[in-house]
Formats: C-alpha cells, structure tokens, sequence
C-alpha cells in the first residue's frame, strides 16, 4: 500500500458550501475591520474634505484595498495569516484613507 503524501490528501479534500463561506469570510474580517476602523476614526481625526465621500463610502473602499493586500499576502507568501501581510494591511488602509478624505490637500 502506498503512503498518501499530504499534497494528494489536499486534492482529495473537498469543502462543504459553509465550510467555504467560513473561510472566505474569516479571510476577509481583517480587511473589513481595518479598514471601516480607518474610516471610522478618520472621521474623529481628520478634518473633513469638501469633496470627501461618506464614512461608509470610504471604508468600502479600504475594504477592497484590504482584500486586495491580503490576496497578494496570499499570492506571495503562499498562506495566510503572516504577520507582514498584516502590517501592509494597516498601511494600505492607511495610505487608502488618508487619499479617500484628501490628506494631500492640506
């Protein structure tokens, strides 16, 4: 009989529909949680631009630079959960917010 190598156990593995929807979303809670933290607290700290879009409107767009930084994070380091992509997270939400509300402009 022959040894079943971990990879071949990873072929063989299929996921139920929820077992999915758990994953996707606990991949994708940092992203919403930083990122509507940022627009949130963007509101308190800095002033509010003439042209700046709602608090909601502003976290959704971090929201998607979120999920974009922790696909890469993905692509590179080929799991999830490492540290040095949540640092990038935190500072993309950053940068993100700080061009949403028009920091430059001040």
């Amino acid at each position: 009989m022959a040894a079943i190598t971990p990879i071949a156990r990873c072929a063989t593995y299929s996921m139920a529909p929820l077992d999915f929807l758990n994953h996707l979303l606990n991949f994708v809670a940092p992203a919403f949680s930083v990122g509507f933290l940022c627009a949130i607290l963007g509101r308190f700290s800095m002033r509010r631009a003439a042209k700046a879009p709602a608090w909601w409107a502003q976290g959704a767009i971090n929201f998607v630079v979120g999920v974009a930084v922790l696909a890469a994070g993905l692509i590179i380091f080929g799991r999830d959960g490492k540290m040095t992509t949540y640092a990038a997270l935190v500072v993309a939400c950053g940068t993100s917010q700080w061009l949403v509300a028009g920091g430059w402009r001040r």
